[in-house]
């Protein structure tokens, strides 16, 4: 039950009827205003702007239009006052049977409160995330973009969305050749032959000695001494092979899978013969979209694609873009752009009207350019939303940590999940906006008190549990389920600190709905917490006033009023959980 979509189709039909007396004009879009919880919860349990957002239909000031909202909603039965503030916000406090509605509906859907009850007949989302080059094991910082969007695709599913997870391999550049070369040395190193070093501009990881010893097995000495054009190939794709096996084993760490490898290779005509760039071109060109013409020099940073020629280009500015962009390189290979637009093109294809991007902080200046495309293929009926990930900054103790032997340059995602495991590296990802510059500090993690925010969620967590099991104990009789607690008298809970729960898991729905359309899971985790505290500091009361704790031997029917919000709030708690892709222990250690 989302109780703020509830009252918003409560206003609604307010404003519906106004437009019946005609004092709003026919047409006049009803779905423009918000229901939300108030700044303050001393002002109410609702907020709402409509009279903000109608009094100009209505030809009044905003104010008076509030008055005559507010005078209808207290004619609700579940209203128990709407109060007019400011330039014309309307207050909502309801009776406390709405709340205790809701937390019966938390307690019977369980896991499952907040939930959409049935698929939503948009176009399915497409999310593509992680996208790392083929070329070594994942970094940390792979990781923060790889549990951001993992995150959010469970987010949108919950939410009733069909979702696609994708990875896109970059398997087509002249990064892929340059990790052939050095697993061509490390092959000669496995054969006998001593390599000193790496050479500069090569990848030096010890990651590619296990992919040359598997070589030398498989060829032994038969391609020494032979050409680069003869073994360049299949070294190539042994690597790519390898390093897409590494990273799978690296994404299982923290349980994230896709359902889709999308290979860059297959769009060029490399794979099959399909060339699906010079098709996406074909396509943009029969739209008068593409132009052989010159661009100037670029002003600060110098764009890779920019050559100083007649080329060919897409008029990526009609979409919004800052300048048109070229497709074909001087030597007639496509750019890096080229292939995104094909690319974009083949989700476009595939049904996709929702396409989110994960890209890294350095990718941003490729936002428009790609937007422009996606705008042009689907003639302005698909979105894409780019979210960038800004760098993660490892600590130790508040100081940087050292660079992986084992990577060459930098710590491996593998590393991290390892030392502190997967559920502090999945929460911490997503307890700042992806936006924001993370730091993660090791020890910091995996320290068991309240300023470690994934402990003190799960700790919440636990700890309801911990509350049930001792009320089993209190009442040998008692069954402490979900099914057995739905008839608890709910009326019983009157106390300021567990009315304030009930409201806290009041917004959960209302919080999966906005996250998933603002496509900003780390709000669950900001939720969980604040969640988590208020449970925390409501326990801490008990211990000061007897009255207040969960279980009251002399008050049997109290106990199950208060067990019936400890099982909700749990349930809660394991479901945001659930959404980050962090565990839910009933038993913390």
């Amino acid at each position: 039950m989302n109780v703020f979509n509830e009252f918003r189709d409560r206003i609604a039909a307010i404003l519906r009827n106004l437009l019946a007396q005609g004092r709003l004009p026919n047409g006049a879009d009803l779905g423009r205003f918000v229901v939300e919880p108030p700044r303050d919860p001393s002002h109410g349990d609702l907020a709402s702007n409509a009279a903000m957002v109608f009094a100009k239909d209505a030809q009044t000031n905003p104010r008076q239009l509030a008055v005559e909202i507010a005078a209808a909603l207290v004619a609700d039965p579940d209203v128990d006052s709407a109060e007019v503030a400011g330039p014309g916000f309307i207050n909502i406090k309801l009776r406390p049977s709405v709340f205790e509605t809701v937390l019966a509906a938390a307690l019977s859907q369980k896991e499952q409160f907040g939930f959409a009850a049935r698929p939503r007949e948009e176009a399915p989302v497409n999310v593509e995330y992680v996208s790392a080059n083929p070329t070594g094991p994942l970094h940390v910082g792979h990781g923060r973009g790889a549990v951001f969007r993992d995150s959010l695709a469970t987010l949108l599913t919950v939410a009733g969305y069909s979702v696609t997870r994708e990875y896109y391999i970059n398997d087509a550049g002249a990064q892929v050749d340059t990790l052939a070369r050095p697993v061509f040395l490390r092959y000669r190193e496995a054969l006998g032959e001593p390599i000193v070093a790496i050479p500069e501009g090569l990848y030096p990881g010890e990651y590619l000695k296990p992919i040359g010893a598997a070589l030398a097995e498989r060829h032994g000495k038969a391609l020494l001494g032979v050409p680069e054009s003869e073994w360049l190939g299949p070294f190539r794709e042994a690597a790519i092979e390898a390093m897409m096996a590494m990273i799978r084993e690296d994404l299982a760490l923290l349980s994230i899978r896709h359902d889709v490898f999308f290979s860059e290779r297959s769009l060029t005509g490399k794979v099959d013969g399909a060339d699906a760039v010079a098709a996406a071109i074909a396509t943009l060109r029969a739209r008068d979209l593409i132009y052989e013409g010159r661009l100037p020099p670029p002003k600060g940073d110098v764009d890779p694609d920019w050559e100083d020629r007649r080329q060919t280009l897409f008029r990526s500015t009609r979409f919004g873009d800052d300048i048109d962009r070229p497709l074909i390189k001087s030597d007639g290979s496509y750019t890096y752009f080229a292939s995104d637009i094909a690319y974009h093109r083949s989700k476009i294809e595939r049904g996709f009207r929702t396409l989110i991007d994960v890209w890294g902080a350095d990718h941003g200046g490729y936002i428009k350019r790609v937007g422009a495309a996606v705008s042009a293929l689907s003639e302005g009926h698909a979105h894409l939303d780019v979210k960038i990930c800004q760098l993660v900054k490892l600590m130790r103790h508040g100081e940087p940590v050292k660079m992986s032997k084992r990577a060459g340059d930098f710590v491996t995602l593998r590393e991290v999940v390892e030392e502190v495991g997967a559920d502090p590296v999945r929460f911490m990802m997503l307890y700042r906006k992806n936006d924001a510059t993370l730091e993660f500090d090791l020890a910091r993690v995996i320290e068991q008190s309240k300023d470690n925010p994934v402990f003190y969620v799960q700790y919440a967590h636990a700890r309801g549990h911990s509350v049930l099991r001792q009320a089993v104990a209190a009442f040998p009789d008692l069954a402490v389920n979900a099914a057995a607690l739905g008839t608890a008298d709910l009326s019983r809970l009157t106390d300021a600190g567990e009315r304030a729960l009930i409201k806290l898991i009041a917004q959960y729905p209302r919080l999966i709905e906005q996250a998933s359309i603002q496509h900003e899971p780390h709000r669950i985790a900001f939720y969980l917490h604040e969640l988590a505290s208020a449970f925390h500091s409501h326990w801490n009361r008990g211990k000061e006033g007897p009255q207040l704790r969960f279980i009251n031997e002399t008050d049997r029917d109290l106990t199950c009023a208060r067990l019936a919000l400890v099982c909700s709030l749990t349930s809660v708690l394991a479901s945001g959980l659930s959404i980050l892709g962090v565990s839910a222990p009933q038993e913390m250690r």
